[in-house]
């Protein structure tokens, strides 16, 4: 049920209950509000910082200087495409071109029905199987082009 006042700051307000009055509190709150709306939202932001008396900017620059929090929605399945060294020499970026086709999304894109989230990262540590891309914890290796689709169907 949504109260009033809106899911999101209703949420927010629950999860900061139990962090009134401790310091140290602003990434696990992040984490529970990113574990709670698939990231973290602006009104959320909002209510972390009327609520705990600390400057949006602030929240905004830890939120901004790690790589766990996204300010968007997110996908339900994280595609990853390996461009690192390895993989680029035996053609992760034809992957990668093949992937945003098939997606119909840029790099660092989510599909209009959050089904999947494009990330390019710089190195997934599978060199030996390169090219790599990873669909959530899964690791798939010695990509072509070719073999994507029945890959993605994997995840529909």
């Amino acid at each position: 049920m949504v109260s009033a006042i809106g899911e999101v700051p209703q949420k927010t307000l629950e999860i900061l209950e139990p962090w009134r009055g401790r310091k140290g509190f602003l990434i696990p709150v992040l984490q529970a509000v990113q574990h709670a709306f698939g990231y973290v939202p602006k009104e959320a932001i909002e209510v972390i910082s009327r609520e705990m008396k600390m400057p949006t900017a602030e929240i905004y620059g830890v939120v901004t200087f790690y790589a766990q929090f996204h300010l968007k929605p997110r996908g339900r399945h994280i595609i990853r495409v390996c461009r690192g060294t390895a993989c680029h020499v035996r053609g992760s970026l034809k992957l990668l071109q093949k992937v945003k086709e098939m997606l119909k999304v840029e790099e660092n894109g989510t599909t209009e029905d959050l089904r999947f989230t494009l990330e390019p990262v710089a190195c997934l540590g599978a060199c030996g199987l390169a090219p790599v891309m990873m669909i959530d914890e899964d690791t798939h290796g010695r990509l072509v082009p070719d073999k994507l689709g029945p890959i993605m169907d994997q995840y529909a």
